[in-house]
C-alpha cells in the first residue's frame, strides 16, 4: 500500500466480513520467501482486530514490484490465434512475451486508454509470484520456488498487436498490467490447476473457464522459464487467459472510458479495473462510454 513514507507491505485478514490490515516492517518479497519474515507476518495477522485499518480505506499499490513480468499466450485449450483449429494438438512449448515495467498498475488505479488505442481489450489471468530464486530448476522442484498467486489483467491493444509479429507495442502501454489486489501465499492458495477464472465487463460475464484446461501447468512454466533466465523473488508470470464466451466474442467492442472489468479467481479474490479516456482524445470526454456490453 502507498503511504507518506513510501510503499508498505501488509497482511490482510477478514474480520466479521471486513478485510482489515496489519502493516509489516518486512518487504513482501521477504515474506514470500518464508523464514523469519513469514513468521512475523503470521504474528501480525494474529493481531488484527475490528479496530485495525480497513483495506478499502487504503491506497493500494501493486502488491509487488516485479523485476520481470512474463506472460503466456494461448495457454488455455480452445484459445488459439485467428485461423488456427481450436481442436488441434497442443503446442510443445509455451508462447511467452513480456510486459515492460511501465505497464504495472495498482488494483485501485484507473487505466488511461492511450490516445492511439483503437482496439483496447482485457485478459483476466492467474499470475504466479516467485518467492525463491529459480535457476534451471527441475519440474519436481518448481512449485517450491513459487511464493504465491495474484490476479493480472493483461490489457492489450489488438490493433497495435496485429501490426507486427512481436506483440510489445500492443501489450506495453502505460498501466496495461493492473495487478492485485493482494498476493495469496502458496500454502494458503487453492490448487492453481483447479480454479475458475471469470471476467465480468460492465456486469456481464464474458469469460468463465477453469485452469484445469490450461496446456502448461504452473510447475512446468516455472521450470521452463528458469532454463532460460533466472527468476528472482517478486518476478511475476501471468499464465494466460481463456477464450471469451461466444456471446462476448460476437459482441466485441473496444474498451472505452467508463468501462469496468473485474477478474475473479476462486480462492484468490477479484481485481476490478476502471478505464478512462485521456483528457486530450479528440471529441471524447474523459470518463464517457459508448456501445453495447461485450
Amino acid at each position: 500500500m502507498r503511504s507518506a513514507g513510501g510503499p508498505r507491505a501488509g497482511v490482510v485478514v477478514d474480520v466479521a466480513g471486513v478485510d482489515r490490515v496489519a502493516l509489516l516492517a518486512d518487504p513482501v518479497t521477504a515474506v514470500l520467501g518464508g523464514g523469519a519474515a513469514r513468521e512475523r507476518a503470521e504474528d501480525a495477522a494474529a493481531s488484527v482486530t475490528a479496530a485495525s485499518p480497513a483495506l478499502a480505506a487504503l491506497d493500494l499499490a501493486p502488491p509487488v514490484t516485479p523485476g520481470k513480468i512474463l506472460c503466456l499466450g494461448y495457454n488455455y485449450r480452445g484459445h488459439v490465434p485467428d485461423g488456427v483449429d481450436p481442436t488441434a494438438d497442443d503446442p510443445a512449448f509455451p508462447d511467452v512475451f513480456v510486459k515492460t515495467p511501465n505497464t504495472l498498475a495498482g488494483p485501485d488505479d484507473a487505466v488511461v486508454l492511450p490516445t492511439g488505442a483503437v482496439d483496447a481489450d482485457y485478459e483476466g489471468e492467474l499470475a504466479i509470484v516467485i518467492g525463491r530464486r529459480a535457476h534451471e530448476v527441475s519440474l519436481a522442484d518448481a512449485l517450491g520456488h513459487v511464493g504465491g498467486y495474484t490476479i493480472l489483467d493483461d490489457v492489450s491493444d489488438r490493433a497495435w498487436q496485429r501490426r507486427q509479429s512481436q506483440w510489445a507495442l500492443g501489450k506495453c502501454s502505460d498501466g496495461f498490467a493492473p495487478l492485485g489486489p493482494w498476493i495469496t501465499t502458496r500454502d494458503a492458495a487453492p490448487d492453481p490447476q483447479d480454479v475458475l477464472v471469470e471476467v465480468v465487463r460492465d456486469g456481464v460475464v464474458t469469460v468463465s473457464q477453469s485452469t484445469a484446461t490450461t496446456i502448461f501447468s504452473v510447475a512446468f512454466v516455472v521450470h521452463h522459464l528458469s532454463q532460460v533466465m533466472t527468476l528472482e523473488p517478486g518476478d511475476v508470470i501471468s499464465t494466460g487467459t481463456p477464450q471469451k464466451l461466444p456471446a462476448a466474442q460476437a459482441a466485441h467492442r473496444p474498451l472505452a472510458g467508463g468501462d469496468t472489468v473485474t477478474v475473479r479467481i476462486t480462492g484468490l479474490g477479484e481485481l476490478t479495473t476502471r478505464f478512462i479516456e485521456p483528457l486530450h482524445r479528440p471529441g471524447v470526454a474523459s470518463g464517457t462510454t459508448t456501445g453495447e456490453n461485450a
